[in-house]
């Protein structure tokens, strides 16, 4: 089974420039996070944008629906910021059927101590390919469909919608 992994930027992709003095969305890690967790799953990983999901206007996520629709594969990951997460999910469930998809994203960047990418990314890819088909958000060590999630802006984490 192969997974397809698309990514769009987000906290994942996070580094600081001491030019700016701010977070700035890079090149993906994802490569990097799965060569580190010596990842032995069959993937192929597509880039589709890089940026801050507080940034994406509708024609992003329908970019990022359309490229989901495309995939052959019917097991999919997509790395996302998570400030936004929720309406590309709801997109992509309106318009993409018979796959499991998966969003993820992180609270902390990569780049530093406490990140919570790589847990969010190996989470993903077990839920993917254990999950039937669907929309979901997996974030944290949990999953959960796109429409019954919603992230706590106070403490930044999901948490599942009565």
């Amino acid at each position: 089974m192969r997974i397809r992994i698309f990514t769009a930027g987000g906290t994942f992709d996070k580094e600081y420039d001491p030019i700016s003095q701010r977070l700035v969305v890079k090149p993906t890690r994802v490569p990097k996070l799965l060569e580190r967790g010596w990842c032995k799953v069959d993937f192929v990983i597509t880039p589709l944008m890089s940026m801050d999901s507080l940034d994406m206007v509708d024609k992003d996520r329908q970019i990022i629906s359309e490229n989901c629709k495309k995939a052959v594969e019917d097991r999919i990951i997509v790395t996302h910021g998570t400030d936004t997460m929720y309406k590309t999910a709801a997109l992509v469930a309106s318009q993409v059927k018979n796959k499991t998809i998966i969003f993820t994203g992180a609270l902390v960047p990569y780049e530093f101590k406490n990140s919570d990418s790589s847990f969010n990314l190996g989470a993903a890819l077990a839920f993917v390919q254990t999950l039937p088909h669907g929309v979901y958000i997996a974030m944290n060590g949990k999953c959960y469909a796109w429409n019954k999630v919603k992230k706590n802006l106070e403490t930044g984490f999901f948490e599942e919608m009565d």
